[in-house]
């Protein structure tokens, strides 16, 4: 087992590095991503971040909406052993720059409309965009960066809400997201000779990257089986039928308030 979720992301996203890891709708057009290209892009933002000065320990916001970028600014974030600080995409802005003060981030990355909420304010720290990512960032020309963890490092900090109280942070290490994950891996190995068969198994996701359980289902566990996830942020029954049908999708991934 991997030391470090870093590890595991190298490991697992190059074995498939050919396969579709994830498909998202942006507008009216359909864009899909390779475990390769997700790959390639976390390794760019990861010398994005070197460019920045911005190394291990220090904090970056994530405040967007599930896509392959989220992805990859998160993985390009755990390379350099830099604390993800994961928004949900439906916080108010007040709420998202309170975490952000409270945690000394150094940068936030967030989709356009947030940024744009943001500079409303008077906000002035560093930002970029989430839909610009793909553009801006190019493959590392060498090797992957990366740098030595281990399990007692920290992965992230996911708030809770602070609607009635001042924001909490729930620190979690590499430790902690690969301790879940061992048990899958395990018990799923067993079951790989009939997973051919239905290849590649596809996830419709409508919980967020920022949450836990969004995460082991959207990036944590796809990846063990090259499986192919799908983000839809529109959470109509009829729309959710349409994709299912529509992908083939194997596997919905929600919660008893989500469901429909």
């Amino acid at each position: 087992m991997a030391d470090s979720l870093a590890e595991f992301f190298l490991e697992n996203y190059r074995a498939h590095r050919r396969e579709r890891a994830c498909r998202q709708r942006r507008g009216y057009r359909t864009e899909s991503f390779t475990y390769g290209e997700i790959l390639d892009m976390a390794s760019g933002f990861a010398r994005m971040l070197e460019a920045r000065g911005i190394s291990k320990g220090d904090r970056v916001m994530i405040w967007g909406e599930n896509c392959a970028e989220w992805m990859a600014v998160f993985f390009g974030c755990a390379l350099l052993g830099v604390i993800v600080v994961p928004m949900d995409h439906g916080s108010a802005s007040d709420f998202a720059m309170r975490v952000f003060q409270q945690v000394e981030a150094k940068l936030l990355v967030g989709a356009r409309r947030h940024l744009h909420e943001c500079a409303a304010t008077g906000f002035s720290s560093p930002t970029l965009s989430l839909e610009d990512l793909a553009g801006i960032v190019a493959p590392p020309a060498g090797d992957i960066p990366s740098i030595a963890l281990t399990r007692q490092d920290v992965l992230q900090i996911v708030f809770t809400s602070g609607t009635t109280a001042e924001p909490k942070g729930v620190v979690i290490t590499h430790g902690n997201v690969l301790a879940n994950i061992a048990p899958l891996e395990r018990e799923m190995r067993g079951y790989l000779k009939y997973e051919r068969f239905v290849h590649p198994l596809r996830f419709l996701n409508l919980l967020p990257l920022s949450h836990v359980f969004g995460q082991f289902l959207g990036m944590f566990l796809p990846p063990l089986l090259g499986g192919t996830v799908i983000f839809q942020d529109e959470l109509k029954p009829s729309e959710e039928m349409n994709t299912i049908r529509r992908e083939g999708v194997s596997v919905l991934v929600t919660e008893i308030g989500r469901a429909h």
